[in-house]
């Protein structure tokens, strides 16, 4: 079968769907599970329906066991795809996708099943520990061409600012110091690279324009961990929220860089980082009782679930004409 076919959206065998099956699939999952968080604390701070954060702990649990599923069946029939993905420059950082999700799990299952959270988060913290070193040492040990280097870089660094998040009652402040200091510090790196890379060389390409919305989850996880870690609006608490503004009134102001791009997986990358800036005005918000928190989390929050909304159902329509888990 061409590939000619398979792009114009005609029939072709379920295999080549499982073949093609992409790692990039769990940034679904770390999607889902951004907006459960952030629904769930409107349904604390909020005074919004906890029914809809109940319902979509549901929902983003299943999503994450199809697709866990799905990719281990994908790396028992096709073992050499799933290498390739794990050697592929880009496509590697997306792995950290799956712990990420189990962290977030996590923090979903807290509050009502911290026994489950407690296994879910050591599972996530070990995968994404060693996702870590791996891949910041394959950066080390292997030549990185400057035209790979995209946001989505980040995506094995802003893990390691999710451990404190979900991992208070679990570990003592000095071991999620350890993973806030590591993520905090590669992320200060990263960013200096990425967008070295973006203003002077190759502009990103139209498939990757999404995960520009990755430079906003650092700071917003990075405020959400440290708060959490001290239980302190201090003056570097309030460095963080700002940088996370400042990135989200970017990309506001940039909404013209986003318009008409054609779908790709790489979309799902819009919706973590707008789920993080929304728990973090929420937080802000309970914190302080500003009331320019209160409108900017009900903004966040809509803004959320109307990206999801939006993602979801172009994610559908591509996959019902064929256009998805293609090779490329």
């Amino acid at each position: 079968m061409s590939e000619t076919s398979i792009q114009e959206g005609q029939p072709y065998h379920v295999s080549n769907r499982l073949q093609y099956f992409p790692v990039m699939m769990f940034a679904i999952a770390m999607g889902l599970s951004g907006l459960t968080i952030a629904w769930q604390k409107a349904g604390t701070w909020l005074g919004a329906p906890k029914s809809i954060g109940e319902y979509l702990l549901y929902i983003d649990t299943g999503v994450f066991v199809l697709i866990t599923l799905t990719y281990l069946i994908k790396l028992i029939v096709y073992p050499k795809e799933v290498l390739e993905e794990w050697h592929h420059p880009v496509r590697i950082n997306f792995f950290a996708a799956l712990s990420i999700s189990l962290l977030m799990l996590a923090i979903i299952y807290k509050e009502e099943y911290k026994n489950i959270a407690l296994y879910i988060w050591y599972t996530g913290t070990a995968i994404h520990t060693f996702l870590t070193l791996y891949t910041i040492s394959r950066w080390i040990n292997h030549n990185q061409e400057i035209n790979h280097s995209n946001p989505a870089w980040f995506i094995p660094i802003v893990g390691n600012l999710l451990v404190p998040v979900g991992g208070i009652g679990f570990a003592s402040t000095h071991v999620l110091m350890y993973y806030f200091s590591v993520g905090f510090f590669f992320w200060i790196i990263l960013f200096a690279v990425l967008l070295n890379r973006i203003v002077f060389h190759h502009q990103l390409p139209q498939k990757f324009m999404p995960t520009l919305f990755i430079f906003l989850a650092p700071p917003a996880v990075a405020f959400i961990a440290y708060f959490k870690l001290y239980h302190q609006m201090d003056a570097f608490a309030m460095i963080l929220f700002d940088i996370a503004v400042f990135f989200t009134l970017l990309l506001v102001f940039m909404w013209r860089s986003f318009v008409g791009l054609k779908f790709f997986i790489s979309w799902w990358a819009f919706v973590f980082p707008v789920a993080a800036m929304a728990i973090a005005s929420m937080v802000m918000y309970h914190v302080t009782k500003d009331t320019s928190m209160l409108y900017t989390s009900y903004a966040m929050l809509t803004a959320a679930t109307g990206v999801i909304v939006v993602v979801l159902l172009f994610t559908i329509r591509c996959s019902l004409k064929g256009k998805i888990c293609v090779q490329e």
